[in-house]
């Protein structure tokens, strides 16, 4: 960041997978932070990781997004003018079974952080969005053009309504947003100080692997074998954690320092490649010379047969791309799971 001046930005959800890595890659890059959680699904076990890796103390409040009194102390206490909003349910299976629960958190804590916004002048915000808003396209790979078909899952729905609440916002008030579309994060920092670390059973696929690898699940369910992809499984777009970071780091920047060409902007953030679910568990057990317990099990309602990210816009207007191999990142995520079983 090239000013004589530090700039603090706000990371809610900053104990979370994306978030704590965000955390690192700001400080890198010469930014102040502070760090809002209520641990809904997390705990500070990758905060401690953060405070290893830069050797700084991270402010931190325990707050609830959804709680606008005590979101408005934070806006009170600390200076910083701009903000990434990571707090969100994220699980699409749960959204499917559960959509009030997604609706009520991820609308209100994000129309609160707006409001308060709004209120105490901070003007600039990423948002954490998904590739979840594209649905299930008939166009491979997907742009920033690309038209949001309906959302198949509540989550993907509460994505798309807040990219909406975004764009509003922006258009009737000072506030600069950038929503950062991202595709499917895996890995960990190559620290193995910091990674995805779910509460209970794994809604995602690595940390099922890394689970199952270590014994702790019995066995890995992939879910599909029959859709009209190579293999049969669905194919994704894997981004590495600390690629996707230094996006986040990227669109910060871009706002500090007044090179946005619109208030409003979208980027994609991905790899620009497909990787089917197969194909990854095989890539996972060759990279860290493992067999795993796996088996094929039903389609999952809420998942798409595929989607992967053109990436152009990303990275041309941000200077940003994704570096890391994905060979890299798995072997990343295995080291990150016998870390924090070591623990």
């Amino acid at each position: 960041m090239n000013t004589n001046t530090k700039h603090r930005v706000l990371v809610t959800g900053g104990a979370g997978f994306i978030g704590s890595h965000t955390l690192v890659e700001l400080i890198a890059a010469g930014f102040d932070v502070v760090a809002v959680d209520n641990f809904s699904n997390s705990d500070d076990t990758c905060l401690r990781g953060v405070e290893q890796i830069t050797g700084q103390k991270i402010p931190f409040e325990n707050v609830d997004c959804c709680d606008f009194a005590a979101m408005e102390s934070v806006f009170q206490r600390y200076d910083f003018d701009s903000i990434i909003h990571f707090a969100a349910f994220k699980a699409v299976g749960e959204s499917v079974e559960m959509p009030l629960k997604y609706y009520r958190n991820n609308l209100m804590s994000f129309i609160n952080v707006l409001e308060l916004m709004k209120k105490y002048n901070r003007n600039n915000i990423v948002f954490s969005s998904s590739a979840t808003v594209y649905g299930e396209t008939d166009v491979l790979p997907v742009t920033e053009e690309t038209p949001r078909m309906p959302a198949i899952s509540s989550y993907g729905n509460t994505k798309q309504i807040c990219e909406d609440i975004l764009r509003d916002t922006v258009a009737s008030s000072s506030v600069k947003g950038i929503a950062l579309r991202y595709f499917n994060p895996i890995g960990a920092h190559p620290s193995a100080l910091i990674g995805e670390l779910p509460r209970g059973v794994p809604n995602n696929l690595v940390p099922f692997i890394t689970q199952t690898a270590s014994g702790i699940r019995e066995c890995l369910s992939v879910f599909g074998n029959d859709y009209p992809t190579p293999d049969g499984s669905c194919i994704r777009d894997y981004i590495d954690v600390v690629d996707l970071a230094k996006a986040h780091v990227a669109a910060i920047t871009r706002m500090v320092e007044g090179k946005n060409k619109q208030n409003y902007e979208i980027f994609n953030v991905g790899t620009g490649k497909g990787t089917s679910v197969l194909e990854l568990v095989e890539m996972f057990q060759r990279v860290n010379n493992l067999k795993l317990n796996y088996k094929i099990a039903p389609r999952r309602q809420g998942d798409v047969v595929s989607i992967y990210a053109d990436t152009s816009l990303a990275n041309n207007e941000l200077g940003w791309k994704a570096e890391r191999s994905l060979e890299d990142t798995l072997v990343s995520a295995w080291k990150w799971e016998q870390y924090i079983r070591r623990k």
